[in-house]
């Protein structure tokens, strides 16, 4: 508990939970039992560091909660301690699966060391500032993009002329604005040069237009360094197996990262007319059955193991590559 002194330090292998909100870090390591609350700010990261200093941490466990602990990554990663970052709903489960219903700061920071200890996640590079403010400005791309359409689906339905006047006033604001933060999102990829590279490898890729690769390059930044199937599954692009007894269920995705996988199926419906090889792939599918949805999705998985490959050959795409 805050202003609490925390009992001697163990010298057995601890395993720390970290819950981060807007103001607070709750921490508890395990096994001893030990809490601590400390604000989220610099001097709150300094307390808690100071306090894991000199512990033998195996791991500490934070969830993701947008923004908010990016600082908390970044900061004690640069102090040696191995951070992992785990997704939310995968910590709930986690901790609905002990039995355990309730959902506290406290309790959820002794969940997350449990579960750091019980699942080992793999340690979590925190993310240059470069790449955060690049993902900031293609976020609010695409929200202005989504709120464009659906401001031209209602003035499509409009019937009154001065709402019809005022939804175009907002749509032209809303082009102007979306130009504007393309215009930056360009600038800065061109003014970083492992930005550029990568964006110039991804844009050569037939169906794969700049938007695309901006939005790949900061959903998907472990592209180049991935298998196959990790970079499918990554992007929620795997099928997932159905099956129990005699029972072969339908393969279906799932999971993964959504705003990559609505970026590869826009370049999909592109690359499925475009790209030769692919349209040859997508028209063997429709011949053979397969419906169209599941086809597009077939080029999809075809198109992000393209991007993987490339990237991490650190080559251009070229269609009579040998």
């Amino acid at each position: 508990m805050q202003g609490k002194v925390l009992p001697e330090r163990s010298a057995e292998e601890v395993y720390a939970g970290c819950d981060v909100s807007k103001d607070f870090l709750d921490l508890y390591l395990h096994p001893s039992g030990e809490r601590l609350r400390v604000s989220n700010d610099r001097q709150g990261l300094g307390k808690l560091k100071r306090e894991l200093a000199g512990r033998p941490v195996a791991l500490l466990t934070l969830e993701a909660t947008g923004k908010y602990h990016r600082a908390a990554c970044r900061s004690l990663s640069q102090a040696g301690l191995p951070v992992a970052v785990v997704n939310p709903l995968r910590a709930r489960l986690f901790a609905k699966a002990a039995g355990l219903l309730a959902k506290t700061d406290r309790v959820d920071a002794m969940m997350l060391a449990y579960m750091g200890k019980a699942l080992c996640p793999r340690t979590t590079m925190p993310t240059e500032q470069a790449h955060e403010d690049l993902s900031e400005l293609v976020r609010a791309r695409n929200a202005a993009s989504a709120e464009r359409t659906a401001l031209k689906n209602r003035l499509a339905a409009a019937a009154t002329s001065f709402l019809k006047s005022e939804l175009k006033r907002c749509i032209a604001s809303l082009n102007t604005h979306i130009e504007r933060l393309a215009a930056e999102i360009e600038r800065r990829i061109k003014a970083n040069p492992a930005f550029a590279r990568r964006a110039e490898i991804l844009a050569s890729i037939p169906g794969i237009g700049p938007a695309v690769a901006a939005d790949l390059l900061v959903d998907m930044a472990e592209l180049g360094s991935l298998s196959a199937k990790a970079a499918a599954s990554l992007s929620g692009l795997a099928p997932v197996a159905d099956d129990s007894g005699h029972r072969n269920g339908p393969r279906r995705i799932r999971g993964g990262r959504p705003q990559a996988r609505r970026a590869l199926y826009l370049a999909a419906l592109s690359a499925a007319r475009y790209n030769p090889p692919l349209a040859i792939f997508y028209k063997r599918l429709i011949e053979a059955g397969k419906k169209p949805k599941v086809a597009i999705v077939a080029v999809m998985r075809k198109l992000i193991v393209l991007a993987n490959t490339l990237l991490s050959e650190n080559r251009i795409w070229c269609p009579n590559h040998p």
